[in-house]
C-alpha cells in the first residue's frame, strides 16, 4: 500500500552505498512522475526503504537532471506530458546503458511493448506496491553488477566476459546490462532451447509467465546488435512455441 505524503527532492548521489543502519544497499534513482500525489508517496516510499531520489514531472525535467547528475537508475511514468518516458527511454539508451524501469497503467500492452523495444529493462504495472518496486530495482541492479568470467568467439562476434565488452568485427557494441545478461544466458547453454520462462527467472528472475513479453522484446533488440539480418537471424533462433536457441556459427 502506498502511503501519501510530503517529502522533499533528494538529490542523487553517483555509486551504491549501503545504509549504516541495516547493511542494505542506498541506490539513487532518477523518478519521473508527473501526477503529484503519486511522485510524492512514491518519493516518500522509495526514501523510507533507504534510497536518495530525485523526482521530476515532465520527460524534459527528467533528462536535464540526468545530464546534471547520472542516478543508478531512472524510473519512467509512461504518460508524461511533452517527451513522454518511451521517447525518454529511448534518448537515454542513444548515449547510456542507464538501467531503466517503466511504470505503466494496467492494461497498456502497447506502452509495454513500446517501451521494451525502446530498451527498458523491466516495467511495473500501476498502482504501484513500493516493495514489489524495491525489489525490481534490486534484481535490474543485481544484473547490472555481476560480472562472468572469460570469452567467448563465434565469428565475427566476440564476448569478453571479464571486462563485460561485446565486439562485432571490431566494434563495440553498445548493450544495455539486460541486453547482455540474455545474450550470456543464452551463449553460455549455446545449442540448447531455453523457454521463454528459463530466460525470464536466469536473466530478470520474474517468476510471472505474463512477463515472457520481456524476453521477446529484448531478443528483439539484441538481434538488431550481433545479427547480419535481424530479420533473418542466424545466431539466435527461435523455437516455436518454446522459446530461443543461440547457435554457434
Amino acid at each position: 500500500m502506498i502511503v501519501c505524503g510530503k517529502c522533499p527532492d533528494l538529490v542523487t548521489q553517483t555509486g551504491g552505498r549501503r545504509s549504516p543502519s541495516n547493511n542494505v544497499r542506498v541506490v539513487s534513482i532518477l523518478l519521473v512522475e508527473d501526477d503529484p500525489s503519486a511522485r510524492t508517496a512514491l518519493e516518500l516510499a522509495l526514501t523510507r526503504l533507504g534510497h536518495r531520489v530525485t523526482s521530476r514531472a515532465t520527460g524534459e525535467d527528467g533528462l536535464e537532471a540526468l545530464r546534471a547528475r547520472r542516478p543508478e537508475i531512472a524510473i519512467l511514468d509512461v504518460m508524461l506530458p511533452g517527451i513522454d518516458g518511451i521517447e525518454v527511454c529511448r534518448r537515454i539508451r542513444r548515449e547510456d546503458a542507464l538501467p531503466v524501469i517503466l511504470l505503466t497503467a494496467r492494461g497498456d500492452d502497447l506502452d509495454v511493448v513500446l517501451g521494451l523495444e525502446a530498451g527498458a529493462d523491466d516495467y511495473v504495472v500501476k498502482p504501484v506496491e513500493p516493495r514489489v518496486l524495491d525489489a525490481r530495482i534490486r534484481a535490474v541492479l543485481r544484473r547490472a553488477d555481476q560480472t562472468p568470467l572469460d570469452r567467448s568467439v563465434y565469428g565475427d562476434l566476440v564476448i569478453d566476459r571479464t571486462s563485460l565488452k561485446v565486439t562485432k568485427a571490431g566494434a563495440d557494441l553498445r548493450l544495455t546490462p539486460t541486453e547482455l545478461r540474455l545474450l550470456l544466458e543464452l551463449t553460455r547453454r549455446a545449442g540448447h532451447a531455453l523457454t521463454r520462462q528459463h530466460l525470464l527467472s536466469a536473466v530478470w528472475e520474474h517468476t510471472y509467465p505474463g512477463d515472457s513479453r520481456l524476453v521477446d522484446a529484448c531478443v528483439q533488440r539484441v538481434r538488431a546488435k550481433i545479427e547480419d539480418e535481424p530479420a533473418e537471424p542466424r545466431l539466435i533462433e527461435t523455437v516455436r512455441g518454446f522459446g530461443y536457441r543461440f547457435t554457434a556459427p
